[in-house]
C-alpha cells in the first residue's frame, strides 16, 4: 500500500524496526498492539483513483507509521490478527441513470 511521492518509502523504514517505533507512542498504544495485534487508531486510506483516475488501490494519507509498524510485525511474525480497521475514502457513486427521475425541460 503506497503513500505519497513526498513520503516515498517511509512505511518500508517503520516496517524494518517496528519494536522501535511502537516503543516510542504512548504505553497504551503499545499494549494495544501486544494484546491485539493492530493499531489503536485507525488509518486513514483514501482510493488512489480520487487522486488520479487512471490509479487503482488505497494510499495512506494518516497512519503511515501504523500501516510500517503492521508490515515490520507481520515480517517478525509477531501477532497480528487477519483483519484491521480503517478509514477509506472512496468516490461517491452516482445511481444509475435508470433510477433518476426524468427532469429534462424542467425549469429550476
Amino acid at each position: 500500500m503506497p503513500t505519497g511521492a513526498s513520503d516515498a518509502g517511509c512505511i518500508e523504514s517503520y516496517a524494518k524496526n517496528p519494536g522501535y517505533w511502537v516503543e516510542r507512542r504512548p504505553h497504551k498504544v503499545g499494549q494495544h498492539w501486544e494484546e491485539h495485534g493492530t493499531w489503536l487508531r485507525p488509518p486513514i486510506l483514501v482510493a488512489r483513483r480520487l487522486l488520479d483516475s487512471s490509479d487503482t488501490g488505497l494510499q495512506v494519507q494518516e497512519g503511515r507509521t501504523r500501516v510500517g509498524v503492521l508490515r515490520g510485525r507481520l515480517r517478525e511474525l509477531l501477532h497480528v490478527p487477519p483483519h484491521h480497521q480503517a478509514w477509506i475514502g472512496n468516490p461517491a457513486t452516482a445511481p444509475e441513470a435508470e433510477n433518476r427521475p426524468n427532469t429534462a425541460g424542467q425549469a429550476c
